[in-house]
């Protein structure tokens, strides 16, 4: 996640004061008797980044297109600045869409693509020339006015379609996976630069992706989807730290989880025995979890560590062989077989170089955690 400069709105959310900028109520839409939206409804905050994250095939780019208005849902209501908005047509809508594809006019330059829409508004020629000279400079495009698309590059084609959108100064702006076609460098750069161009110009954006970094990088909050639905919606770190299903766990990065049955608890932790780890679970207490019940135990690969003596401790530890490495230069993720068959991940920053590591293929560790690093997910 970025962390703003000056936070707008961040925490409207957690406010019983504020109002939503955007309602959705309720909302299906079926294709062919295909359920793709199911009974949708979340609500966002003015000047939000707000993301939609999913697999393919989730129903994120069919809700957006309702935002838009390219499709009509077969119940519930969307609700844009207290006017519902749900039969609006698209040219009626305070909303402008960013395609995947850019949709650029091929025969057109720079500003007579930008200047399109506004023209179809029937500005007057000062105003247009205006908010065109205004859009290329917030998107730093400056001496492009008269090339075409194809004498751009993909990161250039972006920010034009971007300045497109902005120009006609929507209420929302929906982004359709926008950095897919850049390559990594770049998208992570134009990551920071759309973050900043919003804070600039106070847009509410949502964000279509299927890119868990491009998701938590941007997003003020952001709504895990699945099969039609949403899973879980919340600050980038709230998700992440605090799944609420193993799903969403497993959908945000990478997690080690063991099946279990919680045989004690007290007012600030519960037990868990599980046959996957050799060892009693101590995990942080995080609700109501009656004892036998069946849960899972959760931990990320960073907050477990390794060690090459073993721990003086009778709670989350695991011994184990080191059988795969895998280096990504800042970081090396082990592969560590525990004695009961089950394979852990434990994430360690690569302070040395790889030849320096006290750690090495089939080197026997021990693995441990703090019981506040463990999370129970009962569904």
């Amino acid at each position: 996640m970025i962390i703003p400069k000056k936070k707008k709105n961040v925490e409207a959310w957690a406010s019983v004061d504020a109002n939503p900028y955007l309602q959705v109520k309720n909302i299906s839409k079926s294709f062919q008797n295909v359920v793709t939206v199911r009974d949708v409804s979340f609500s966002i905050y003015k000047g939000e980044f707000f993301s939609l994250l999913g697999q393919s095939g989730c129903g994120k780019t069919t809700l957006l297109r309702m935002l838009a208005g390219l499709e009509t849902p077969d119940s519930g209501n969307i609700i844009l600045d207290g006017v519902d908005i749900t039969n609006y047509p698209p040219y009626k809508r305070p909303v402008n869409i960013m395609f995947q594809s850019y949709a650029l006019f091929p025969h057109m330059t720079v500003y007579q693509n930008i200047a399109f829409g506004l023209k179809q508004d029937k500005l007057k020629k000062t105003e247009i020339d205006n908010r065109v000279k205004e859009v290329v400079n917030l998107v730093q495009l400056n001496g492009y006015y008269d090339r075409y698309p194809h004498q751009l590059s993909g990161g250039q084609k972006q920010r034009v379609a971007l300045a497109r959108s902005l120009a006609k100064r929507p209420k929302l702006l929906l982004l359709d996976e926008p950095l897919t076609a850049l390559d990594k460098r770049l998208r992570e750069q134009t990551q920071f630069e759309l973050v900043n161009i919003q804070e600039k110009v106070g847009i509410t954006f949502i964000l279509v992706t299927h890119d868990q970094e491009e998701a938590m990088t941007m997003s003020t909050r952001m709504a895990v989807m699945e099969s039609g639905r949403i899973r879980q919606v919340g600050e980038p770190h709230d998700v992440y730290e605090f799944p609420n299903s193993r799903y969403v766990a497993e959908f945000i990065g990478s997690i080690n989880l063991f099946e279990g049955i919680v045989t004690d608890h007290d007012s600030d932790h519960v037990i868990i025995q599980s046959p996957e780890v050799d060892c009693l679970c101590y995990a942080t207490h995080t609700g109501a979890v009656p004892i036998g019940s069946k849960v899972t135990l959760a931990i990320r690969p960073e907050k477990i560590m390794i060690s090459a003596v073993k721990v003086e401790e009778t709670k989350n530890w695991v011994e184990g062989v080191i059988n795969e490495i895998a280096y990504l230069g800042d970081v090396s993720i082990y592969y560590v077989m525990t004695n009961t068959g089950k394979t852990i991940m434990a994430t360690i920053p690569n302070l040395l170089r790889l030849s320096e590591h006290p750690f090495q293929w089939e080197d026997k560790v021990y693995l441990f955690w703090r019981s506040e690093n463990s999370l129970v997910l009962t569904s």
